[in-house]
């Protein structure tokens, strides 16, 4: 994988990590009373339009392959990936100390997960120049194979530091007799900035990039 990805640190957080867990943890509160307010105030909101407005974020996609995407006459279908049930969510999640899992308030990504991340894989099929066409179900390609794929993370991570995690499994299935040609599993993390979704949201970017280059270019030499 990527070999940015830095090694994971043991021992306690600094006075810094700490308090950007109490602010995560308060973010997440904040969020909680922000859903059970929404009922006392439906009155407002629909005299308003609706309820306060969250940020919105999404990703880029990886353009610079050069010298490491092959090319290929194969016609490719990405399938929406599948997920936990914690991630199937436009809401941008923080896993504290591996196990406990909230929500920043007040944004979201510009999708689902699963959705905005299958997006992402198909522009930067595009953005290779590699295949002859990708696409998503129900565009009517000739299809030669399907890239399949299960979202294991993607998240930012608080655990003495703080960094974005994105993983998922990839199977390339040949379409017309159903054969797996390959599978592999791609992660990369990242190390945040700063204490911001902004920072995040950077992060979880640059993370996904370099799991996006791998996935096209691993493909690539597979079919």
């Amino acid at each position: 994988m990527a070999s940015s990805t830095p090694c994971k640190e043991h021992g306690q957080g600094t006075t810094d990590d700490m308090m950007w867990h109490k602010r995560i943890a308060k973010a997440a509160r904040q969020g909680a009373v922000g859903a059970l307010l929404t009922a006392a105030v439906s009155g407002c909101a629909a005299v308003t339009g609706g309820p306060a407005p969250r940020d919105i974020y999404t990703l880029g996609a990886p353009t610079d392959f050069a010298g490491k995407a092959h090319h290929s006459r194969a016609q490719l279908l990405i399938a929406s990936p599948h997920t936990l049930a914690a991630l199937d969510t436009d809401n941008i999640a923080v896993i504290s100390d591996g196990i406990a899992m909230s929500y920043f308030g007040g944004a979201a990504w510009s999708d689902r997960v699963q959705r905005l991340l299958q997006s992402k894989m198909i522009e930067a099929f595009e953005n290779s120049g590699g295949v002859r066409a990708v696409g998503q179900p129900g565009e009517g390609l000739l299809i030669d194979y399907q890239i399949v794929t299960d979202i294991r993370a993607f998240q930012l991570a608080v655990d003495g530091r703080r960094t974005a995690q994105v993983a998922f499994s990839a199977k390339i299935i040949n379409d017309r007799n159903g054969k797996v040609v390959a599978s592999r599993t791609f992660r990369a993390e990242v190390r945040v900035s700063g204490d911001t979704v902004d920072d995040a949201v950077t992060a979880i970017n640059s993370a996904t990039n370099q799991c996006l280059v791998d996935l096209v270019t691993w493909t690539l030499g597979r079919v």
